[in-house]
């Protein structure tokens, strides 16, 4: 799944329809952003560790910020084309059902 520079980048609007769907997600365009509030600083870390094993099995990376003890901020969007593409949108997806 993962995206190189030849990857178009959705426009503003196009985002904006696919996040529409996407609970959990906010659109923060260039980019898709969601903010989980765990029990605990275990919880927090296992909750990544399960996303990074997700992504590494899609080769598609969210960027991730542990912020105090127990609220994990995911980042998607893709480097190459500094936008969203459909597999940010396709990854947001997969999280949301591990979630």
């Amino acid at each position: 799944m993962g995206c190189d520079g030849n990857t178009p980048a959705l426009s503003e609007a196009d985002a904006a329809a696919h996040a529409s769907d996407l609970d959990g997600w906010t659109l923060d365009y260039p980019k898709l952003r969601r903010v989980d509030t765990l029990p605990n600083f275990r919880k927090a870390l296992a909750w990544i560790n399960r996303v990074g094993m997700l992504a590494e099995e899609h080769d598609h990376h969210p960027d991730f910020h542990l912020t105090g003890w127990n609220r994990v901020e995911l980042v998607l969007w893709t480097h190459a084309i500094n936008g969203i593409s459909l597999a940010d949108v396709e990854m947001a997806r997969r999280i949301r059902a591990l979630a």
